[in-house]
């Protein structure tokens, strides 16, 4: 497995639990909006099996309109620092270079980016000065708008050319290519298909030669997947969780490094089956 600065090392996909300290995302909004119970969840992903908790103070589903700057520090700054100080590999899931520097400042390893660096053009400064891994996140626009945008040539294709035009901007904004890892972005202006033609073809992306993090967990194409076969429904958000456990495990076994999720346990699990079978395999 390749190792990123200041990570955990790990000879298996790790597991980045989601602590969503917001009161409108799209499966667990407003659960832990309050600081102690954001953190008290972090902790328990952590128990769970969680390498990483990504602590976001934002909502990026689909139609969402924007906090203000100083909202989003105030919900996610107390909660970066407690989970830290408390051992905890914190992530920052944020689109403002304020944001992440701050939180950076407060403990976080990690700065997942949404927009890849695109809705703030100082985020690359900031990641090139305090040398955390960037979570590069294919984007073509904010959450508001995306659905219009989904709209490829070739989904694998265009998105693997897309990202890797991202790394080329970081790299040549100072950015060091041991920080960079590469997130489809899947349900961001992509449609069900374009999310499954992305799963299934990972290698298009580790091909770029940076970790892959694939965030599927509790998305719209599962909910279109499971749906009720007779009324046509969805399957509610939070009753999606053991098809994101597959998807953990079938990204594990294409190469991913990291897998985001809500619900821990079952992934967790999940990979230490994949990464038990591979070594299996591996010995003959």
């Amino acid at each position: 497995m390749i190792h990123l600065p200041g990570l955990p090392r790990l000879d298996r996909c790790a597991v980045m639990g989601i602590v969503n300290v917001t009161p409108d995302s799209f499966s667990d909004g407003g659960l832990w909006l309050d600081p102690a119970a954001a953190v008290a969840h972090g902790l328990r992903l952590t128990t769970s099996g969680a390498d990483l908790v990504d602590v976001g103070g934002e909502s990026t589903r689909p139609g969402s309109r924007r906090v203000t700057e100083a909202e989003e520090l105030r919900r996610v700054i107390p909660v970066v620092r407690e989970l830290s100080a408390a051992g905890v590999a914190v992530s920052i899931d944020t689109m403002r270079a304020s944001v992440a520097e701050q939180a950076v400042a407060a403990g976080a390893r990690l700065v997942n980016d949404v927009s890849g660096g695109l809705a703030d053009p100082a985020m690359a400064e900031v990641v090139a000065d305090t040398g955390a891994p960037f979570v590069v996140m294919h984007w073509r626009g904010q959450s508001a708008d995306m659905d219009s945008l989904a709209v490829y040539r070739d989904v694998v294709a265009d998105v693997a050319a897309e990202l890797a035009q991202r790394m080329e901007a970081l790299l040549a904004a100072g950015v060091k290519e041991e920080q960079l890892i590469l997130d489809p972005g899947l349900g961001f202006a992509k449609t069900s298909e374009h999310n499954w033609a992305l799963l299934g073809r990972l290698d298009a992306l580790t091909a770029l030669g940076r970790p892959v993090l694939v965030a599927a967990s509790r998305k719209r194409f599962l909910g279109t997947l499971l749906a009720n076969p007779e009324t046509g429904e969805p399957r509610p958000a939070r009753q999606r969780d053991d098809a994101t456990a597959a998807i953990s495990a079938l990204s594990a076994q294409a190469g991913a490094w990291a897998v985001r999720v809500h619900d821990v346990a079952g992934t967790a699990d999940a990979v230490r089956v994949v990464a038990a079978w591979q070594q299996a395999a591996r010995r003959g």
